[in-house]
């Protein structure tokens, strides 16, 4: 996400912005040095920290959008909830198209959203609204930076794409439409090759009984090199919870 980040920034500071039509400008150099204090931000709390000194030093700034952006980005890496709706609305509030905010609001809801919660529907619905809307958004999405390549941009889109998908998934899996979240977790996995995703498409595979599928998805997924522990770790019970149930058959 860093290479998004940077290229928020970038777009910030030398690109029209969509909502005031007007390139922002920093007023000052300290307030370019807490820019880029955001920017080079070791870790996610420390991210937060500049995003919340830029803008109680400069109330009026120009980079509230951007500065917002990175603190709901900050939240995610931290899998921090609050702090992800929070940065996340007010990320909103400022601009009601930003399509990265509404995947990470969505993603989020989907995943902390529980079988007996009692607003369990309304949490699903927010999420299922807010990944479309960023998926339809990111089809006519104008590059961030314009200096990024024509090339390299599609693929970011790409992975949006997938983002908002595997978002449609997870709300599908709530709902126990099961053959809905494979179709969704097909094609977030397909769009970015995501392990997770392949894992999430495993496991619906899984509860529709399609175990033959199943299997042979963890088993490209064990294949990997370099993937988070615990997502292997997933993988291998859920293919050995697919060979049992296909066992039993």
């Amino acid at each position: 996400m860093n290479k998004i980040l940077t290229g928020l920034l970038a777009a910030a500071m030398a690109a029209t912005t969509c909502l005031a039509q007007k390139v922002p400008q920093p007023k000052s150099q300290k307030e370019v040095d807490a820019l880029m204090a955001i920017q080079n931000a070791e870790d996610p709390d420390k991210r937060i920290a500049a995003v919340e000194n830029l803008l109680l030093k400069f109330a009026d700034t120009e980079f509230k959008g951007f500065a917002l952006m990175a603190a709901t980005d900050a939240a995610r890496m931290k899998n921090d909830y609050e702090k992800i709706l929070l940065y996340g609305e007010r990320t909103l509030e400022i601009d009601p198209k930003s399509y990265t905010a509404m995947l990470a609001m969505a993603a989020v809801i989907a995943q902390r959203t529980r079988e007996h919660d009692l607003d369990r529907e309304e949490k699903l619905s927010r999420a299922e609204k807010l990944a479309k809307q960023a998926v339809d958004l990111v089809k006519s999405a104008p590059k961030m930076n314009p200096q990024i390549p024509d090339d390299q941009w599609a693929l970011m889109k790409k992975d949006f794409d997938a983002q908002g998908h595997d978002a449609l998934g997870m709300v599908a899996m709530s709902r126990k439409k099961y053959d809905v979240a494979a179709a969704e977790f097909r094609q977030a996995a397909d769009g970015s090759g995501d392990p997770a995703s392949m894992v999430r498409l495993g496991t619906a595979l899984n509860s529709s009984a399609k175990y033959d599928e199943a299997i042979a998805i963890f088993d490209k997924v064990m294949a990997m090199t370099d993937i988070h522990p615990a997502v292997k770790q997933v993988a291998q019970a859920e293919r050995v919870r697919a060979i049992q149930a296909k066992g039993a058959k």
